[in-house]
């Protein structure tokens, strides 16, 4: 998959360390939305697995990881991710994502969403595509409206984040 500024790729082992860096970069402006994770989620050995299971849930048909590029540079800019597929009536799957924070602001994640989506839909064949953003993540909010997913509801307490239980926008796609 491929654009003017961006380019997206399955992660594979030889992108560890690029995002570890990444994840070790962007670490402190994330948290608040994240889920606290265990220090071995910030090694080479933790990128290494995440990674593996990106590998192992694709052989599955049950997620998709990729890595975000820059064309020009192949520089590792973020990751995306359709995850938790589900077959059958459903044809559904979450989406989640994230760039460095240096690139924020520049398109570079609502090209990321529609190029992801775009394969969703026209490779593997999901009809639905769902992505929950907590009500104070604006950016991430309008990245989804800029990419065409329609606002279905608040989940209340429907992660935990950063040690707290947080609600959650609701946002969806459909193949239509």
């Amino acid at each position: 998959m491929s654009s003017s500024n961006i380019y997206l790729r399955k992660l594979e082992m030889k992108d560890a360390s690029d995002l570890l860096e990444l994840k070790l970069r962007n670490r402190n402006f994330y948290q608040q939305f994240e889920p606290i994770r265990d220090e071995s989620h910030f090694t080479l050995e933790g990128q290494e697995r995440e990674i593996a299971t990106g590998i192992q849930g694709e052989a599955n048909d049950q997620s998709y990881i990729f890595g975000v590029f820059m064309k020009e540079t192949n520089e590792l800019l973020g990751r995306i991710a359709l995850t938790g597929i589900a077959r059958g009536a459903f044809q559904n799957a979450y989406l989640g994502y994230f760039i460095d924070e240096i690139h924020n602001g520049k398109g570079y994640a609502t090209e990321a969403v529609s190029r992801c989506v775009n394969y969703a839909f026209n490779e593997i064949g999901l009809h639905r595509i769902q992505a929950g953003v907590m009500p104070k993540n604006i950016p991430s909010i309008r990245v989804l409206e800029k990419a065409g997913f329609r606002h279905e509801g608040l989940a209340k307490k429907y992660l935990k984040i950063n040690g707290t239980w947080e609600d959650h926008e609701l946002f969806a796609i459909t193949a239509e």
